[in-house]
């Protein structure tokens, strides 16, 4: 359980300062200290702004990623890296990300980044807040991989992905990081069509090394690529055997959702704490604060105020900066007051 009731957090992606989007495109214009430099400048923002919600858990907004998952491939070895999206014109949609071929072993000697994050989020955040940093799973990590003779499918890549992800949550623990959210999208898109106890068991064998080191969350969601979700959207196929995903707190969209399956947090709540997604990311109404406290006690109805989590619907790196500021105060300010009048 969290130290005071109604805590408040952030699932991880937070969106880049317009100045990061456009340097981005340009990089070959700077030197090596002066991406560092920007590097840090924007972490710097992205903290500021959860510091100014008022957000009792925030992450460094993963600001040097190229979105939540997409830049660990970067640092996997044995693969090729498409270089261009399959499909390039029409609306956007989660079609036009490429897959990239496994042409070796699939290994990450080096790592897969998140340590190097984690060490600069500590270095420049204040004293105060929970430091969360968020990891993708092997399962949502293995979509992006083309099958091939060695990996047949899609499990096969899966499970060779399994030890170089719990490897990364070993090294985050060993540096010092105390709250780790593994990232498993894939699998709550998807678990209407397969083997849920399958999915469990990867899940639990991936955070098997933390277990018990760490404070570990999951995101369980549908999908907001460019604001877009994919798959079918419910949450009623994966339980009971969720239940037994090995985590301390388990986080499920439903601000989008219009709160539909509000009901599923009850279970949950008797096993572990529940992070409700009462923000939604994919809408730019700036929820008012009567609203969200209405949503609070609503939540409340299932779940006790010393095991509910209040966080937005998913990562907010899809949604306008300045949206996504006013939200998180917004949010923040509704958690207050409904615990002030617990």
């Amino acid at each position: 359980m969290r130290e005071h009731p109604l805590s408040t957090t952030v699932i991880g992606s937070y969106p880049f300062p317009s100045w990061l989007e456009f340097a981005s495109s340009h990089l070959d214009k700077f030197g090596s200290s002066d991406i560092a430099e920007m590097q840090d400048d924007a972490v710097t923002c992205a903290i500021a702004d959860q510091m100014h919600a008022g957000l009792d858990v925030i992450s460094d907004g993963e600001q040097t990623r190229f979105d939540f998952n997409l830049s660990f491939y970067g640092h996997l070895e044995g693969i090729a890296m498409e270089a261009q999206s399959p499909r390039r014109f029409g609306p956007p949609a989660h079609d036009q990300r490429g897959k990239h071929q496994i042409t070796g072993e699939l290994k990450a000697n080096q790592g897969l980044g998140a340590v190097e994050e984690y060490q600069r989020l500590k270095r420049l955040a204040p004293p105060g807040p929970i430091l969360k940093m968020s990891v993708p799973g092997p399962f949502t990590m293995s979509g992006r991989l083309l099958p091939n003779d060695d990996y047949p499918d899609r499990y096969a890549i899966t499970e060779a992905l399994l030890p170089i992800i719990g490897k990364e949550l070993e090294d985050l623990v060993a540096a010092g990081c105390r709250e780790i959210c593994i990232d498993e999208p894939s699998m709550s898109c998807y678990g209407y069509k397969e083997d849920t106890a399958h999915f469990v068991d990867i899940f639990n064998r991936t955070v098997e090394p933390v277990y018990g080191k760490a404070r570990l969350s999951t995101h369980l969601c549908f999908g907001n690529y460019k604001g877009h979700a994919v798959g079918y959207r419910r949450y009623a196929p994966l339980f009971p055997e969720f239940l037994g995903l090995k985590v301390d707190e388990m986080h499920l969209e439903m601000a989008g959702r219009e709160y539909c399956e509000l009901e599923a947090i009850a279970p949950i709540a008797e096993k572990m704490d529940v992070a409700v997604g009462i923000i939604d990311v994919k809408s730019y109404l700036i929820e008012p604060v009567e609203i969200l406290t209405g949503r609070i006690r609503q939540c409340l109805q299932h779940a006790p105020a010393d095991r509910l989590i209040l966080a937005p619907d998913c990562g907010l790196s899809q949604t306008a900066r300045w949206a996504a500021a006013r939200k998180l105060v917004n949010m923040c300010a509704a958690a207050e007051e409904v615990r002030e009048s617990l």
